[in-house]
């Protein structure tokens, strides 16, 4: 095995409580990549060490920055000689670097992860970071290895209900720990307003304009045709001065880029909607957001847009699906006091402009009052710190 940062594997072991090693395929940008990392650095602070194995990535530097040790793993691969070689050597590394824990947050590198474990007899741990597809009895098997763990973290109680809807032999393992935010970065600062009128200045946009905030990456079930319909109604009926940005990538999904570029130019709202791609700065997009929309039509096991738009104080639309009515309280769950943001219905664009039209004539008092619930809320519940000590928790009781 390639181990490129040999001299941190072999650090002091008496200094650390434990060793967890987490595994997973690549250190991209994502959630569970971001999701390890911040585990890793709260490892790191309290003592403990910290291993991620993944096919390297971009985000190994920022690992290694915040205390915790790479190693370099063909954990991207998926055929079946290779997971079972895998799990050797993962047995290997486990004895070698003393592991006391392994934590596996994709499914092909968990099934070897498992075998690892069950040969080295220590606690093995899942995350279900998504919805996996399961049309098929073989892929039902294929995902199964994520409701396997000792412990099995579920990001949401929506995605706790289909663990254990699917997998009804995980009953009594399965533990909600919502996916954490770096709520810090989203406050209302002037630096990220400073920066979000860079933003403005390079999209096009006027900084008096309100402007209607979507970010989603471009694929067709994040809503974005309902969005632009509801945007058209808005413009029918004579609702005005506002210029709806929508951020996010193609990833190259160029033909669905240009048929929302046709149905923006045939409802005649070129130039007040805007598709302006990846935004590597979504703080600084916030801090000059009037209202955020999340239109998404198939439902989400988590849903980090509507916790970072409540964590910069911008009112959130949110489609009623998924895991929002834990990230978004409305009624009927929670008391009109209680709001924190509005849901409306997947793919109803009449009733998404209605609620846009609500949003933006707003009192500012009650603008306020709708905002301060939802920053509260979402600190209280989203928070990264909140998430690595609860994640740390779990780690110990399986630890003793």
């Amino acid at each position: 095995m390639r181990r490129p940062n040999t001299h941190t594997l072999k650090k002091d072991l008496a200094l650390a409580s434990h060793t967890i090693l987490q595994i997973i395929p690549e250190l991209e940008t994502g959630g569970a990549e971001r999701t390890a990392i911040d585990i890793a650095a709260a490892l790191a602070a309290r003592g403990d060490r910290a291993i991620v194995l993944s096919q390297a990535g971009g985000l190994v530097a920022e690992l290694e920055a915040a205390g915790g040790e790479h190693v370099a793993f063909p954990a991207k691969t998926k055929n079946p000689l290779a997971l079972a070689k895998n799990a050797f050597r993962l047995a290997s590394l486990i004895r070698r670097e003393n592991v006391d824990l392994i934590h596996a947050r994709s499914r092909a590198p968990a099934w070897s992860a498992l075998l690892a474990a069950r040969m080295t007899g220590i606690p093995f741990v899942t995350t279900y970071h998504g919805l996996y597809g399961q049309k098929s009895q073989a892929k039902g098997l294929y995902n199964s290895v994520m409701a396997r763990g000792d412990i099995v973290i579920a990001n949401s109680r929506y995605t706790a209900e289909i663990i254990a809807r699917r997998h009804p032999f995980a009953a009594g393992r399965i533990e909600v720990v919502h996916r954490g935010a770096d709520l810090e970065a989203f406050s209302n600062s002037a630096d990220n307003e400073t920066r979000g009128k860079k933003l403005l200045a390079a999209w096009g946009v006027k900084e008096n304009s309100r402007i209607i905030l979507n970010v989603a990456r471009l694929t067709w079930w994040k809503g974005h045709r309902v969005l632009i319909d509801a945007l058209s109604d808005l413009a029918r009926e004579g609702v005005g001065d506002w210029v709806a940005v929508l951020v996010g990538g193609d990833q190259g999904r160029e033909a669905y880029r240009r048929e929302l570029e046709e149905r923006i130019q045939d409802a005649g709202l070129e130039g007040r909607v805007k598709l302006v791609g990846h935004c590597a700065d979504i703080p600084a997009a916030h801090a000059v957001a009037d209202v955020a929309v999340i239109a998404s039509i198939e439902p989400e096991a988590f849903g980090r847009a509507a916790v970072e738009a409540q964590a910069s104080g911008v009112p959130v639309i949110a489609t009623d699906l998924g895991a929002a009515p834990e990230t978004v309280l409305a009624p009927p769950e929670v008391a009109e006091e209680e709001r924190t943001g509005y849901r409306v219905p997947p793919g109803d664009s009449a009733k998404l402009a209605e609620t846009l039209r609500k949003l933006l004539d707003l009192a500012p008092d009650d603008r306020e009052e709708l905002t301060r619930r939802a920053a509260s809320h979402v600190r209280a519940n989203f928070s990264r710190q909140a998430m690595c000590r609860s994640t740390l928790a779990l780690y110990d009781r399986l630890l003793g």
